[in-house]
Protein backbone atom coordinates (compact mmCIF):
# COMPACT_ATOMS: atom_id res chain seq x y z
CA UNK A 1 0.00 0.00 0.00
CA UNK A 2 1.49 3.47 -0.81
CA UNK A 3 1.97 5.46 2.09
CA UNK A 4 0.51 8.95 2.31
CA UNK A 5 2.65 11.74 1.30
CA UNK A 6 3.90 14.16 3.90
CA UNK A 7 2.00 17.68 4.12
CA UNK A 8 3.33 20.67 5.90
CA UNK A 9 2.11 21.04 9.40
CA UNK A 10 -1.84 23.00 9.44
CA UNK A 11 0.24 25.48 11.11
CA UNK A 12 1.62 26.66 8.03
CA UNK A 13 -0.16 28.83 5.65
CA UNK A 14 2.20 27.30 2.74
CA UNK A 15 3.79 23.90 1.67
CA UNK A 16 6.68 23.87 -0.23
CA UNK A 17 7.47 20.78 -2.59
CA UNK A 18 10.23 19.28 -4.58
CA UNK A 19 8.29 17.19 -7.56
CA UNK A 20 10.32 14.62 -9.79
CA UNK A 21 8.71 12.89 -12.79
CA UNK A 22 10.57 10.52 -15.56
CA UNK A 23 9.57 9.60 -18.34
CA UNK A 24 8.93 5.64 -18.78
CA UNK A 25 12.59 3.76 -19.30
CA UNK A 26 13.64 6.88 -18.50
CA UNK A 27 13.77 7.52 -22.38
CA UNK A 28 15.09 11.02 -23.73
CA UNK A 29 11.99 11.84 -25.49
CA UNK A 30 11.40 15.55 -24.49
CA UNK A 31 13.04 17.66 -27.28
CA UNK A 32 12.49 21.67 -28.03
CA UNK A 33 8.83 21.41 -28.87
CA UNK A 34 7.63 19.47 -25.77
CA UNK A 35 9.36 21.25 -23.45
CA UNK A 36 7.58 24.17 -24.60
CA UNK A 37 4.11 22.80 -24.77
CA UNK A 38 4.76 21.23 -20.87
CA UNK A 39 5.88 24.88 -19.93
CA UNK A 40 2.77 25.93 -21.23
CA UNK A 41 0.73 23.32 -19.11
CA UNK A 42 2.89 24.22 -16.22
CA UNK A 43 2.00 27.85 -16.18
CA UNK A 44 -1.49 27.22 -16.85
CA UNK A 45 -2.35 24.41 -14.19
CA UNK A 46 0.10 26.83 -11.87
CA UNK A 47 -2.80 29.88 -12.52
CA UNK A 48 -6.07 27.62 -12.69
CA UNK A 49 -5.30 25.83 -9.38
CA UNK A 50 -3.47 28.71 -7.34
CA UNK A 51 -0.10 27.98 -6.85
CA UNK A 52 3.39 28.86 -7.24
CA UNK A 53 6.17 27.62 -9.00
CA UNK A 54 9.51 29.09 -7.03
CA UNK A 55 11.63 26.65 -9.45
CA UNK A 56 11.87 24.27 -11.76
CA UNK A 57 14.03 22.44 -14.59
CA UNK A 58 12.36 20.52 -17.67
CA UNK A 59 14.95 17.75 -18.87
CA UNK A 60 14.88 15.27 -21.92
CA UNK A 61 13.77 12.53 -20.14
CA UNK A 62 12.58 13.70 -16.29
CA UNK A 63 10.84 17.54 -14.87
CA UNK A 64 11.90 18.90 -11.27
CA UNK A 65 8.86 21.32 -10.08
CA UNK A 66 9.44 23.47 -6.76
CA UNK A 67 5.98 24.06 -6.00
CA UNK A 68 4.41 26.81 -3.54
CA UNK A 69 0.90 25.63 -2.24
CA UNK A 70 -1.07 27.63 -0.36
CA UNK A 71 -3.46 25.97 2.15
CA UNK A 72 -6.94 26.08 1.39
CA UNK A 73 -9.33 29.28 2.37
CA UNK A 74 -12.55 28.22 4.54
CA UNK A 75 -15.53 27.52 2.64
CA UNK A 76 -16.91 31.05 3.73
CA UNK A 77 -13.93 32.33 1.96
CA UNK A 78 -13.90 30.76 -1.29
CA UNK A 79 -14.92 32.71 -4.70
CA UNK A 80 -18.90 32.75 -5.27
CA UNK A 81 -20.36 31.96 -8.67
CA UNK A 82 -19.14 35.18 -10.36
CA UNK A 83 -15.77 35.14 -8.57
CA UNK A 84 -15.02 31.01 -9.86
CA UNK A 85 -16.64 31.50 -13.40
CA UNK A 86 -14.48 34.45 -14.19
CA UNK A 87 -11.05 32.76 -12.70
CA UNK A 88 -11.80 30.07 -15.27
CA UNK A 89 -12.54 32.07 -17.91
CA UNK A 90 -8.76 33.98 -17.16
CA UNK A 91 -7.11 30.72 -17.20
CA UNK A 92 -9.33 28.55 -19.72
CA UNK A 93 -10.34 30.82 -21.81
CA UNK A 94 -14.06 32.06 -22.76
CA UNK A 95 -15.70 28.77 -23.58
CA UNK A 96 -14.75 26.68 -20.61
CA UNK A 97 -16.51 29.85 -18.53
CA UNK A 98 -19.71 29.61 -20.75
CA UNK A 99 -20.30 26.22 -20.06
CA UNK A 100 -19.86 26.65 -16.28
CA UNK A 101 -21.87 29.18 -16.29
CA UNK A 102 -24.57 28.07 -17.69
CA UNK A 103 -24.53 24.96 -15.67
CA UNK A 104 -24.55 26.83 -12.44
CA UNK A 105 -27.11 29.00 -13.83
CA UNK A 106 -29.34 25.96 -15.09
CA UNK A 107 -28.75 24.28 -11.27
CA UNK A 108 -29.74 27.89 -9.36
CA UNK A 109 -32.72 28.05 -11.36
CA UNK A 110 -34.33 25.00 -11.17
CA UNK A 111 -33.33 25.63 -7.11
CA UNK A 112 -31.39 22.51 -7.29
CA UNK A 113 -28.18 23.97 -4.73
CA UNK A 114 -27.38 20.72 -4.29
CA UNK A 115 -25.76 20.27 -7.79
CA UNK A 116 -24.84 23.97 -8.22
CA UNK A 117 -22.36 23.17 -5.23
CA UNK A 118 -21.08 19.79 -6.28
CA UNK A 119 -20.20 21.28 -9.24
CA UNK A 120 -18.18 24.33 -7.45
CA UNK A 121 -16.57 21.64 -4.99
CA UNK A 122 -15.39 19.71 -8.23
CA UNK A 123 -13.46 22.83 -9.27
CA UNK A 124 -12.11 23.70 -5.73
CA UNK A 125 -11.54 20.56 -4.69
CA UNK A 126 -8.94 20.69 -7.78
CA UNK A 127 -7.26 23.78 -6.67
CA UNK A 128 -4.60 24.38 -4.03
CA UNK A 129 -3.24 20.65 -3.71
CA UNK A 130 0.01 19.47 -5.22
CA UNK A 131 -1.59 15.60 -6.19
CA UNK A 132 -4.33 17.16 -8.19
CA UNK A 133 -1.56 19.47 -9.87
CA UNK A 134 0.79 16.94 -10.85
CA UNK A 135 -2.18 14.32 -12.18
CA UNK A 136 -3.54 16.71 -14.19
CA UNK A 137 -0.53 18.62 -15.68
CA UNK A 138 0.92 14.81 -16.18
CA UNK A 139 -2.56 13.61 -17.78
CA UNK A 140 -2.73 16.66 -19.91
CA UNK A 141 0.68 16.36 -21.43
CA UNK A 142 0.33 12.58 -22.22
CA UNK A 143 -2.69 13.40 -24.25
CA UNK A 144 -1.02 15.85 -26.33
CA UNK A 145 2.15 13.98 -26.51
CA UNK A 146 0.67 10.39 -27.87
CA UNK A 147 -1.79 13.29 -30.00
CA UNK A 148 1.64 14.57 -32.02
CA UNK A 149 3.54 11.23 -31.31
CA UNK A 150 0.93 9.01 -32.50
CA UNK A 151 1.60 6.54 -29.69
CA UNK A 152 -0.51 5.18 -26.47
CA UNK A 153 -0.10 4.31 -23.79
CA UNK A 154 1.36 5.81 -20.28
CA UNK A 155 4.53 8.37 -20.77
CA UNK A 156 5.39 8.64 -17.22
CA UNK A 157 7.45 5.84 -15.02
CA UNK A 158 5.39 6.13 -11.98
CA UNK A 159 3.61 8.56 -9.65
CA UNK A 160 5.71 11.26 -9.14
CA UNK A 161 8.08 11.81 -6.00
CA UNK A 162 7.85 14.67 -3.81
CA UNK A 163 9.78 15.87 -1.19
CA UNK A 164 8.34 18.55 1.79
CA UNK A 165 10.89 21.46 1.97
CA UNK A 166 10.90 23.98 4.37
CA UNK A 167 9.39 27.35 3.36
CA UNK A 168 12.25 29.64 4.38
CA UNK A 169 15.89 30.48 4.32
CA UNK A 170 18.46 27.80 3.21
CA UNK A 171 16.91 25.09 2.70
CA UNK A 172 14.14 26.90 -0.06
CA UNK A 173 17.06 28.67 -1.58
CA UNK A 174 19.35 25.41 -1.92
CA UNK A 175 16.54 23.38 -3.53
CA UNK A 176 16.02 25.92 -6.02
CA UNK A 177 19.28 26.00 -6.64
CA UNK A 178 20.03 22.90 -6.57
CA UNK A 179 16.80 22.50 -9.27
CA UNK A 180 18.57 25.10 -11.38
CA UNK A 181 21.85 23.16 -11.47
CA UNK A 182 20.22 20.54 -13.14
CA UNK A 183 21.72 21.40 -16.29
CA UNK A 184 25.08 21.77 -15.26
CA UNK A 185 25.39 18.38 -13.46
CA UNK A 186 24.25 16.64 -16.58
CA UNK A 187 27.27 18.49 -18.26
CA UNK A 188 24.66 19.96 -21.35
CA UNK A 189 26.02 23.68 -20.38
CA UNK A 190 28.24 25.24 -17.74
CA UNK A 191 25.97 28.18 -16.57
CA UNK A 192 22.27 27.41 -16.08
CA UNK A 193 21.51 30.98 -18.04
CA UNK A 194 22.63 29.24 -21.17
CA UNK A 195 19.33 26.44 -20.87
CA UNK A 196 16.22 28.20 -21.61
CA UNK A 197 14.11 24.81 -19.76
CA UNK A 198 15.20 26.12 -16.26
CA UNK A 199 13.71 29.00 -14.27
CA UNK A 200 17.08 31.13 -14.11
CA UNK A 201 17.17 30.94 -17.72
CA UNK A 202 13.89 32.02 -18.31
CA UNK A 203 14.53 34.64 -15.77
CA UNK A 204 17.94 36.07 -17.34
CA UNK A 205 16.23 36.02 -20.97
CA UNK A 206 13.64 38.81 -19.87
CA UNK A 207 10.84 39.58 -21.92
CA UNK A 208 7.08 38.89 -20.87
CA UNK A 209 7.58 35.05 -20.48
CA UNK A 210 9.99 36.01 -17.85
CA UNK A 211 7.48 37.56 -15.57
CA UNK A 212 7.08 34.95 -13.17
CA UNK A 213 10.33 33.13 -12.64
CA UNK A 214 11.67 36.92 -12.30
CA UNK A 215 8.67 37.37 -9.36
CA UNK A 216 9.78 34.10 -7.95
CA UNK A 217 13.46 35.07 -8.00
CA UNK A 218 13.04 38.46 -6.15
CA UNK A 219 11.15 36.50 -3.70
CA UNK A 220 13.80 33.87 -2.87
CA UNK A 221 16.26 36.95 -3.30
CA UNK A 222 14.29 38.13 -0.02
CA UNK A 223 15.68 35.58 2.44
CA UNK A 224 18.24 35.89 5.11
CA UNK A 225 18.77 33.83 8.07
CA UNK A 226 16.78 33.95 10.77
CA UNK A 227 14.11 35.46 9.14
CA UNK A 228 10.92 35.39 11.71
CA UNK A 229 7.97 33.83 10.06
CA UNK A 230 5.88 36.92 10.74
CA UNK A 231 8.68 39.10 8.32
CA UNK A 232 9.29 35.92 5.88
CA UNK A 233 5.06 35.79 5.24
CA UNK A 234 4.74 39.71 4.98
CA UNK A 235 7.75 39.01 2.36
CA UNK A 236 6.20 37.00 0.54
CA UNK A 237 3.01 39.73 0.15
CA UNK A 238 4.13 42.87 0.09
CA UNK A 239 8.26 41.98 -1.24
CA UNK A 240 11.23 42.74 0.30
CA UNK A 241 11.53 45.58 2.82
CA UNK A 242 14.90 46.74 1.48
CA UNK A 243 15.24 48.34 -1.56
CA UNK A 244 15.49 45.88 -4.57
CA UNK A 245 16.20 45.58 -8.24
CA UNK A 246 15.73 42.27 -10.44
CA UNK A 247 19.58 43.10 -11.86
CA UNK A 248 20.80 43.02 -8.53
CA UNK A 249 18.35 39.79 -7.59
CA UNK A 250 19.87 38.04 -10.51
CA UNK A 251 23.33 39.32 -9.46
CA UNK A 252 22.96 37.67 -5.60
CA UNK A 253 21.12 34.90 -6.82
CA UNK A 254 24.34 34.08 -9.69
CA UNK A 255 26.67 34.28 -7.05
CA UNK A 256 24.91 31.91 -4.54
CA UNK A 257 24.48 29.40 -7.61
CA UNK A 258 28.14 29.96 -8.47
CA UNK A 259 29.70 29.64 -4.69
CA UNK A 260 31.05 33.37 -4.50
CA UNK A 261 30.78 36.23 -1.52
CA UNK A 262 27.83 38.59 -2.70
CA UNK A 263 29.99 41.53 -0.99
CA UNK A 264 32.19 43.43 -3.74
CA UNK A 265 34.86 43.22 -1.37
CA UNK A 266 34.96 40.16 -0.45
CA UNK A 267 34.96 39.47 -4.34
CA UNK A 268 38.40 41.76 -4.92
CA UNK A 269 39.83 39.59 -2.07
CA UNK A 270 39.85 37.02 -3.88
CA UNK A 271 40.55 37.89 -7.04
CA UNK A 272 43.60 39.44 -5.71
CA UNK A 273 44.53 36.37 -3.97
CA UNK A 274 44.62 34.42 -8.05
CA UNK A 275 46.15 37.50 -8.81
CA UNK A 276 48.84 37.28 -6.95
CA UNK A 277 49.23 33.31 -7.71
CA UNK A 278 47.29 32.13 -5.03
CA UNK A 279 44.08 29.86 -5.42
CA UNK A 280 41.17 31.19 -4.29
CA UNK A 281 38.93 29.20 -2.26
CA UNK A 282 35.35 29.76 -3.70
CA UNK A 283 35.10 27.75 -6.33
CA UNK A 284 33.21 24.55 -6.41
CA UNK A 285 33.29 21.14 -8.06
CA UNK A 286 31.17 20.40 -11.16
CA UNK A 287 31.38 24.38 -12.24
CA UNK A 288 34.61 24.88 -14.75
CA UNK A 289 36.85 27.33 -12.40
CA UNK A 290 37.51 29.30 -15.60
CA UNK A 291 33.73 29.62 -15.67
CA UNK A 292 33.72 30.43 -11.91
CA UNK A 293 36.83 32.87 -12.51
CA UNK A 294 34.61 34.66 -15.44
CA UNK A 295 31.73 35.04 -12.64
CA UNK A 296 33.65 36.39 -10.11
CA UNK A 297 35.27 39.00 -12.04
CA UNK A 298 32.17 40.05 -13.23
CA UNK A 299 30.61 40.16 -9.64
CA UNK A 300 28.28 38.05 -10.11
CA UNK A 301 26.18 40.29 -13.20
CA UNK A 302 25.74 38.70 -16.03
CA UNK A 303 28.64 39.70 -19.25
CA UNK A 304 26.38 27.69 -2.22
CA UNK A 305 27.93 25.08 -1.23
CA UNK A 306 29.61 22.00 -3.16
CA UNK A 307 26.59 20.19 -2.72
CA UNK A 308 24.41 22.03 -5.34
CA UNK A 309 26.79 21.21 -7.79
CA UNK A 310 26.72 17.27 -7.21
CA UNK A 311 23.54 14.83 -6.99
CA UNK A 312 21.73 15.07 -3.29
CA UNK A 313 19.81 12.32 -3.35
CA UNK A 314 18.09 14.10 -0.17
CA UNK A 315 16.76 16.17 -2.65
CA UNK A 316 14.89 14.00 -4.32
CA UNK A 317 14.30 10.90 -2.64
CA UNK A 318 14.22 12.19 1.32
CA UNK A 319 10.95 12.85 2.91
CA UNK A 320 11.23 16.30 4.11
CA UNK A 321 13.95 18.54 4.12
CA UNK A 322 14.68 22.01 6.42
CA UNK A 323 15.84 22.75 10.00
CA UNK A 324 15.94 20.76 12.84
CA UNK A 325 12.72 23.12 14.32
CA UNK A 326 11.12 21.80 10.74
CA UNK A 327 12.03 18.64 10.53
CA UNK A 328 10.83 17.89 14.23
CA UNK A 329 7.34 19.42 13.42
CA UNK A 330 6.43 17.46 10.75
CA UNK A 331 7.71 14.58 12.69
CA UNK A 332 4.99 15.08 15.43
CA UNK A 333 2.39 15.18 12.64
CA UNK A 334 3.45 12.43 10.96
CA UNK A 335 4.15 10.30 14.18
CA UNK A 336 1.65 7.71 13.08
CA UNK A 337 4.02 6.80 10.17
CA UNK A 338 6.86 5.79 12.42
CA UNK A 339 8.02 3.03 14.82
CA UNK A 340 6.82 3.85 18.39
CA UNK A 341 9.95 3.58 19.40
CA UNK A 342 11.51 6.46 17.62
CA UNK A 343 11.87 9.33 19.54
CA UNK A 344 12.74 11.96 17.19
CA UNK A 345 12.36 13.14 13.63
CA UNK A 346 15.47 15.40 12.50
CA UNK A 347 17.85 13.27 10.45
CA UNK A 348 21.49 15.18 9.15
CA UNK A 349 21.92 14.97 5.35
CA UNK A 350 24.51 11.83 5.53
CA UNK A 351 28.06 13.35 3.79
CA UNK A 352 27.36 17.10 3.73
CA UNK A 353 27.84 17.27 7.92
CA UNK A 354 30.33 20.25 7.15
CA UNK A 355 27.94 23.12 6.04
CA UNK A 356 27.83 25.67 8.84
CA UNK A 357 25.01 25.08 11.41
CA UNK A 358 22.97 28.11 10.31
CA UNK A 359 22.93 26.77 6.75
CA UNK A 360 22.72 23.05 7.57
CA UNK A 361 19.44 20.87 6.15
CA UNK A 362 18.06 18.17 8.05
CA UNK A 363 15.72 15.04 6.50
CA UNK A 364 13.52 12.80 7.84
CA UNK A 365 14.29 9.87 6.21
CA UNK A 366 17.87 8.93 7.01
CA UNK A 367 18.76 7.32 3.70
CA UNK A 368 21.34 4.07 3.52
CA UNK A 369 24.48 6.04 1.50
CA UNK A 370 25.81 9.22 1.85
CA UNK A 371 23.93 12.25 0.12
CA UNK A 372 26.24 12.97 -2.53
CA UNK A 373 26.10 10.25 -5.40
Amino acid sequence: MRRARFKAPKSHPFAYYHCVSRIVNRDFVLGEAEKAQFSQFMRLYERLYGLRIVSYCLMSNHFHLLVEVPQRPADEALPDDEGLIVHVQKCLGEKAATNLRWELELYRSQGNDVAAEALRQNWFGRMWDISQYMKVLKQRFTQWFNKRHNRRGTLWEDRFRSVLVEGKGPALKAMAAYIDLNPVRAGICDDPKDYRWCSYGEAVSGGKKATKAREALLWLDSFTIGMTGEARERTRVQGPERPNTVEESLRRYRCYLFGIPESGARQEEELAREKSGGRAQIFRSRIPRQKALEVLKNGGRLEKADYLRCRVRYFVDGAAIGSKAFIEEVFQESRAYFHPERKTGARSLRGIETVPKPERLYNLRQLGKDALG
